[in-house]
């Protein structure tokens, strides 16, 4: 079964000969940094090899959340919140926003100690995000029959719809004089004396004084053919949605599944602690910069070996402007979803809610994340090519973060003051000798 439709966006046609910048990649991330560019007064070209938001944007769970981020995000994630709170009035268009609380359930004393004490990274923000417990755990969580000592609750954190978001702000960056081209690879950097003088698509090239790389999970390959080391890889999260049923406004992590409400009064159910992680070429390649982060989620990552393996061992690594690119073979990832998570998942959510046995599933789908070895993107510019800028990485977390991940992405290619400090996003950590490895905030 193919991945959930985005909303339909119909591209532009005529590529033009010059811009200030070109983003490459229309999910949320390039959609919402070419928004901003393009309010600002720069021409924009945004070239997507499939659709709007074909891949993770459309595929995520639709979870606007600050509650148990990595405490190096929690600063933008705080302005995304406010971006998202504005932003169907901005776009004159609908994303699904609504604020619903997130809570994260905890079955154990230990979980619920690790839970509250995360809750400092938010004080100075003015976050509320507190443990509830007993009755007032009950009224969050109608008809739940889980056995939990408590969980944390973050009511301000909210959800959106992945379908409707990533196109609105397309159609809304073009609103504001972007050029959007769908079904447009970009093959390659143009460089002139070391430094970004353009693009070279599959349909031509354009100049421009600065390229944003917003790929997700193809970023590590563009960003190697462009001599620049990005260190990533892909896991494989399934994902299901139901028929609309009477169940609980707040969306919930808990051991078994993850639910969200959603607009159509259905409910988007996955796991939060159960992803395939394929081995391929690039997992032995990578694996030393991987290890901390391996070791830190290995009861949450089933490493298997699949087709991907001779997949992406076939696949080019080098290629020259005028050859046909990875990007051209394979216009949308779809991954196909598991069945065997599927059948844990529901199994898990009709035992804690027995409603949900009155539904039906009436889709699934996979999608792949791209993620980084400490588990937070990189939004930043390439130190030794001018003029080339990365917004990768996001590791499950992009689509909350994706308004304030562009703003940020939009502040560094435009020269502006950045919206929060960027330092912790650099792509030079992975290289500078920085101690790189995910944190949990406990």
């Amino acid at each position: 079964m193919p991945g959930p439709a985005a909303t339909p966006f119909d591209t532009d046609h005529r590529l033009p000969e010059r811009v200030d910048v070109v983003v490459i990649g229309g999910g949320i991330i390039g959609t919402s940094a070419a928004l901003e560019l393009s309010e600002r007064g720069h021409s924009v070209l945004l070239c997507e090899k499939g659709q709007i938001g074909g891949e993770q944007s459309s595929r995520n769970w639709g979870w606007v959340r600050i509650a148990r981020r990595d405490p190096r995000e929690i600063p933008l994630m705080v302005e995304a919140i406010r971006l998202w709170e504005g932003l169907d009035a901005r776009l004159g268009r609908k994303t699904g926003y609504a604020k619903c609380g997130i809570l994260f359930s905890c079955a154990s004393e230990r979980a619920l100690a690790q839970n509250e004490s995360w809750t400092r990274h938010v004080q100075a923000h003015q976050i509320e995000s507190r443990i509830i417990r007993g009755a007032e755990l009950d009224a969050v969580l109608p008809g739940h029959r889980m056995k939990l000592k408590g969980a944390l609750y973050t009511p301000d954190d909210g959800r959106a719809e992945p379908q409707w978001a990533a196109p609105a702000i397309a159609e809304s960056a073009r609103a504001a004089g972007a050029v959007v081209i769908t079904g447009c690879a970009v093959r390659s950097l143009d460089l002139e004396a070391g430094r970004v003088a353009g693009v070279v698509t599959e349909k031509g090239r354009v100049k421009c004084d600065a390229v944003l790389l917003a790929g997700g999970a193809w970023s590590r390959l563009f960003a190697g053919n462009a001599g620049t080391w990005l260190p990533q890889l892909k896991v494989q999260n399934t994902v299901m949605r139901t028929t609309a049923i009477e169940g609980p406004a707040a969306s919930l992590w808990a051991d078994g599944f993850s639910l969200r409400k959603r607009a159509d009064g259905g409910y988007t159910v996955a796991s939060g602690s159960e992803n395939i992680a394929d081995l391929v070429p690039d997992s032995f390649r990578l694996a030393r910069a991987f290890l901390p982060a391996f070791a830190a989620e290995w009861r949450s990552l089933r490493f298997r070996v699949s087709s991907r393996w001779r997949e992406e061992a076939g696949q080019a690594r080098r290629w020259r402007p005028d050859q046909s690119t990875p990007f051209e073979q394979c216009r949308i990832l779809d991954p196909a979803p598991s069945q065997r998570m599927l059948r844990r998942r529901w199994s898990a959510l009709c035992r804690a809610f027995p409603a949900f046995a009155q539904a039906d599933v009436v889709q699934s789908w996979a999608g792949m994340i791209d993620v980084t070895p400490d588990a937070i993107p990189v939004i930043s510019e390439v130190q030794d090519v001018p003029g080339f800028f990365i917004a990768t990485g996001f590791s499950g977390h992009g689509f909350g973060i994706g308004p304030g991940a562009g703003r940020l992405a939009a502040d560094l290619v435009a020269g502006d003051p950045p919206v929060v400090d960027p330092s912790a996003f650099r792509l030079s950590r992975f290289t500078d000798g920085s101690r790189v490895r995910p944190d949990s905030g406990f």
